[in-house]
């Protein structure tokens, strides 16, 4: 289920909703159709490991970050 980001034109309040379809979005504060939906980001946070491929430990010699200080 999608959910996107939107602001309003009217005054300006930043929203997020959950869109089902073509379901009209009007703005939460002000009650107005007249929106913009956002460039979303996505975003990672919590990631322990490094991604495959790439190596966070200048001691491994493996390149791949599989020496067990990488971990």
């Amino acid at each position: 289920m999608p959910i996107y980001e939107y602001e309003c034109l009217s005054c300006n309040a930043e929203f997020e909703m959950l869109v089902f379809g073509s379901k009209e979005v009007t703005c939460p504060e002000c009650k107005s159709g007249d929106v913009r939906k956002k460039m979303s980001v996505f975003g990672m946070s919590g990631v322990e490991k490094p991604f495959a491929g790439s190596s966070s430990c200048s001691s491994c010699s493996s390149g791949g970050g599989s020496c067990s200080s990488c971990h």
